[in-house]
């Protein structure tokens, strides 16, 4: 805001007046103290000259602070008397930040006006008035009350603020009516409840004279607070009750380090010590005509530092800020940098793209080139045309080749035709050699590699697998018919999965598309983890091929395709509500295991309908094992880059990328929801752009169950439906440790099983204890620790970007 200027007699004499006594002269110490005497800093704040604590360690009167230790940490104040707390000294911009108090306007009856005062403390005789530029403002809570800020002996007007809190009719009743004050929204301030507005004139103090008024309501019982500050004020409407109201808060002055103006010769000035410093006049005051006269001490361009000091100033790397534009060559120089462009490019080198490349074939004899010219970027090369040779930097540099030498050339060129005619004959031969030897070399240098990442994985397991593992490529190539494209049964963006006969059995063989070090890791981990692992529920691992560049993996066949296949086929019946509820109990049985019961707690990262197989009795098996982690023991968690699918993942794991067990659990809670209602959780989007699970909840809340569960699940489902909802529910919760683990999911469900064939449980009650009253409220918890966890996607599945939690 532009200051106001003066214009009247009266203002300006007042101005005058105000001047004078902002301007009582500055008391400079005789001599400073020994350095190493002087307190330089307090708390965390730092003291520079010149401040200082100690007489002869500050400047003058004005600049002397006090550092009281009593307080921890330590606070520092300005001057002697402890009023007035210090935050921050900036002294190349002239300013200090202050802890502003709050000025309490009370009224005790409506329509009455209250005075109150800002600046308590602070000098008034300088050397401090209020910066104008950094952006200081008044801030009033308050109901029906205006507060006017003046300042200056005429006590001028200098800005003004109204808070309001309309009162709003609701209803009538009897003979009146019942109203409610409308008290503003939390945040920033909006003239309901809480006003600011901007101070456009620096003063040492200022007078808050506060008005109230009554509209049909008594306000004069709510607390009316006045701040003047240069941060963001929060506002909240317990502070009209007197409630969480700050005692204080930032605020910034301006200072000047002597009451006069800069002399003629701005870099004589005594107080302005550092080499590369001069004077500034300070334009700080009540107007433009009558400004705080004084002046600060700033570096001169190119330094920056503590001007008052010896020294202070330094010279500034422009070549490695980023505030200096140079996008070619910089070069630092004391008080300045040059930028140019590189050789062999012109241009402006302080904009993008300013260089430009010289073409020099352009005016190739003025850079020495008297042969054929080729122009490169930033250079040119220059050659003697054919037929020629020499020098051709000079002009007639390039002479003509001459023809001797016949009767060798003849020898030549019959020797070279008789080499080449040798090796035409024993080339082939020679490439077949090279060919299996590369092949060889290349196989040992793979199989030495991926066999040291899969022996640190194990022994770091402590897990002795020997060499039974081990497949030889030949091997694999003859059990998939060389890779054979007609032998592919599944697989993703990333990589493929051939069937394949291997001594008598039928395999499943996954190999990689593309070849980067991640995957390989993760292949790696794979054997690890599933090396580990003996249940019936998850798939097994026969073995691995460790000589190509990424690990094939051999697993047991399973016959009859993945949950996802079978649960989303196309007409109204897929499988049965009992196949469903086995298979889910399966699952949950094979990740109780993983989690509970395997040698080291074993995290699957990437649950969903695609990764469970079923066989010929469409019996479960958890596989992809690639993106999972061991936990140590005495750990509940690891942070880790987030891996999974999109519609499956944990929400708090995505945003956190604290994996726990309670990440898995969340995956499943989806797998049960996509189970009940035959949708897909990462292409599923309601009426109301909700995803599959936030929209499963509000309705399970609601009582509306039907509305999204398998019509087929609603006509086979024995009454068990309610208590598998909530389950789910239970397993989505956004915390973790609001989830149940899955060695409780995997009890829950097992009674429910046994509840169907007519065999009552009694945990299932204990477990779902509440369940009525948890889903109505939408939060169930389980009262178990976790903690919390975040992404990148799995190397077996094409990513499916549609489906994401509630935010």
């Amino acid at each position: 805001m532009e200051k106001i200027r003066s214009r009247g007699a009266t203002a300006a004499f007042a101005a005058v007046i105000i001047s004078s006594l902002l301007l009582t002269p500055l008391v400079a110490t005789a001599a400073m103290a020994d350095e190493s005497n002087c307190t330089r800093s307090c708390g965390n704040i730092t003291i520079p000259y010149p401040f200082g604590v100690e007489p002869g360690c500050y400047h003058a009167a004005g600049f002397n602070l006090t550092c009281n230790n009593h307080e921890k940490p330590p606070k520092l104040f300005l001057g002697d008397d402890g009023t007035v707390e210090v935050l921050e000294i900036l002294v190349p911009q002239g300013k200090v930040r202050i802890s502003s108090r709050r000025v309490a306007l009370n009224f005790e009856f409506a329509n009455a006006t209250v005075n109150g005062t800002w600046g308590i403390g602070i000098p008034h005789g300088g050397p401090y008035v209020l910066s104008e530029s950094a952006m200081n403002r008044l801030v009033v809570v308050g109901c029906g009350v205006k507060v006017d800020l003046r300042a200056g002996d005429q006590d001028f007007l200098l800005s003004s603020c109204t808070a309001v809190c309309p009162n709003v009719n609701l209803r009538p009743q009897g003979g009146g009516t019942i109203g409610s004050v409308v008290q503003g929204r939390a945040g920033n301030c909006s003239g309901i409840g809480c006003c600011d507005t901007n101070i456009a004139l620096g003063y040492s103090a200022y007078n808050l004279r506060g008005s109230q008024y009554s509209d049909n309501l008594v306000y004069y019982n709510l607390s009316t607070s006045a701040y003047i500050t240069d941060g963001v004020f929060s506002y909240s409407q317990d502070m009209l009750d007197g409630n969480n109201v700050p005692e204080a808060l930032p605020a910034t002055l301006e200072w000047v380090i002597r009451n006069s103006t800069c002399p003629t010769n701005a870099s004589s000035v005594p107080e302005c010590r550092s080499a590369n410093s001069l004077c500034q006049n300070s334009a700080s005051g009540p107007d433009y005509e009558h400004p705080f006269r004084g002046y600060v001490c700033s570096c001169s361009d190119g330094y920056q530092g503590n001007p008052y000091i010896v020294g202070g100033c330094q010279d500034i790397d422009e070549c490695r800020s980023e505030i200096y534009p140079c996008y070619a060559d910089c070069k630092n120089t004391e008080g300045s940098y040059i930028c140019t462009c590189p050789s062999g490019y012109t241009g402006n080198a302080s904009v993008p793209n300013g260089c430009k490349d010289i073409n020099e074939c352009k005016n190739q004899e003025a850079y020495s080139c008297y042969g054929i010219c080729q122009n490169l970027p930033g250079s040119f090369h220059c050659q003697c045309p054919d037929g020629t040779y020499g020098n051709t930097s000079i002009e007639g540099g390039c002479v003509p080749i001459k023809n001797s030498f016949t009767g060798l050339g003849i020898g030549l060129g019959v020797g070279g035709g008789t080499s080449i005619l040798l090796l035409a004959l024993g080339g082939p031969y020679i490439i077949h050699k090279v060919k299996l030897q590369k092949m060889k070399k290349l196989k040992q240098k793979n199989f030495k590699q991926n066999h040291g990442l899969l022996l640190q994985q194990l022994i770091s397991h402590n897990t002795d697998i020997g060499e039974r593992m081990i497949i030889p490529l030949g091997d694999i190539k003859k059990a998939t018919n060389n890779f054979d494209t007609a032998r592919v049964i599944g697989g993703g963006g990333h990589g493929v999965v051939f069937k394949g006969i291997l001594d008598l059995h039928v395999v499943a063989i996954k190999k990689s598309k593309i070849v980067v070090q991640r995957e390989i890791n993760e292949f790696i981990n794979e054997v690890a983890v599933l090396s580990q692992v003996n249940h019936r529920n998850v798939v097994k691992l026969l073995g691995c091929c460790l000589e190509t560049e990424v690990p094939l993996l051999v697993y047991e066949f399973i016959s009859n395709g993945t949950l996802c296949h079978h649960l989303h086929v196309e007409g109204p019946i897929s499988l049965s509500w009992d196949h469903r509820m086995r298979i889910a109990t399966e699952v949950a049985k094979a990740l109780s295991y993983l989690h509970s019961s395997a040698s080291m707690p074993i995290f699957h990262r990437d649950i969903k309908s695609s990764n469970i197989l079923l066989d010929d009795a469409l019996t479960a098996k958890v596989s992809d094992f690639g993106a999972s982690r061991y936990i140590p023991i005495d750990r509940i968690g690891v942070t880790t880059a987030v891996q999974g699918t999109m519609g499956y993942l944990d929400p708090m794991y995505y945003y956190t990328g604290r994996l726990t067990d309670k990440s898995d659990v969340f995956s499943f809670g989806v797998l049960l929801v996509e189970l009940l209602t035959r949708k897909k959780p990462y292409v599923y989007r309601s009426v109301d752009d909700d995803g599959l699970v936030s929209h499963f909840v509000s309705l399970l809340t609601a009582g509306k169950l039907v509305d999204i569960i398998d019509p087929q699940v609603m006509e086979e489902e024995d009454g068990e439906i309610q208590e598998v909802a909530t389950l789910a529910a239970m397993c989505t919760q956004l915390k973790g440790e609001d989830r149940p683990t899955m060695r409780e999911v995997e009890m829950a469900l097992e009674s429910l099983l046994v509840k169907k064939r007519k065999r009552q449980v009694p945990y299932i009650g204990s477990l779902m204890r509440n369940a009525g009253d948890k889903t109505t409220a939408h939060y169930m918890s389980t009262n178990q620790d976790t903690e919390q966890a975040s992404r990148q996607y799995t190397m077996e599945e094409e990513m499916l970007l549609s489906a994401s939690y509630p935010r």
